[in-house]
Formats: structure tokens, sequence, C-alpha cells
């Protein structure tokens, strides 16, 4: 079974920082268009931030800029969410997810950006930010 795996979380105090990563498990992430997805306790599932299949245009959602960063290292097959100054609201379940596909990984329209369907997910990996 294909599947991706997210690693990286923990425990951190505000305004530490992290970096996520993103493999594939069964497949190689080469070609493929990752999206990061995270879950607040008790809130829906959002995205957060994608990179397309040859790492242009990457996306990252308005209220996280400047602090959540998202990019691959192709020689690791490894997609990373580099996440500084860390609030206590971004304590969440982390997820990537992936897809082989090709065009951007996300569109936006007057409500707002919405990451295109991925379809290869897994399990996520928990972030807790506290002091």
């Amino acid at each position: 079974e294909v599947q991706t795996v997210a690693s990286g979380g923990g425990l951190v105090q505000p305004g530490g920082s992290l970096r996520l990563s993103c493999v594939g498990s069964g497949f190689t992430l080469d070609g493929y268009a990752i999206g990061w997805y995270r879950q607040a306790p008790g809130k829906e599932r959002i995205g957060i931030s994608c990179l397309s299949s040859t790492d242009s245009s990457p996306y990252v959602a308005d209220s996280l800029k400047g602090r959540f960063t998202i990019l691959r290292d192709k020689a690791k097959n490894t997609v990373y969410l580099q996440i500084r100054n860390l609030d206590p609201e971004d304590t969440a379940d982390y997820y990537c997810a992936a897809r082989r596909m090709t065009g951007r990984c996300v569109y936006c329209a007057d409500h707002g950006c919405y990451i295109r369907h991925l379809d290869i997910w897994g399990q996520g990996t928990p972030v807790t930010v506290s002091s």
C-alpha cells in the first residue's frame, strides 16, 4: 500500500521552530505534488501549504506566510514544512498528502485558495506548542 509518512512533530515552546518531513512509503515523491494539512483539536482539517510536482509556485496560506516554508529535497525524496515562531494556535496534527499530477497545486477563487485534490495520504504527526 502506498502512503505518505509525516514526521518531525513534537512538543515545542512558543516562539520555537520545527521542521516537518514528508516521505513516500511504497513510492518516491518525484513527480508528485505535495500538500500539507493540519487539524487542530475539535476542528476540521485544512490545507495550509503545497508544492507542485515541478516545485514552481509554492503555496502557503496567507495567514501563515512568513512563518511557514515548504520545500523539496530531491536527493532525499523528502518535502519539508519549516515552521518558525510557533504559536499555541499551531497546535494540531499535521498531515502530508501527494498526487501525481502536473500544473499548480492550488486554485484560487474570490472566496479563497484551495489545494487541489490529493489522493495519497498517511498518518499525521502531532505538534504541540506549549510552555
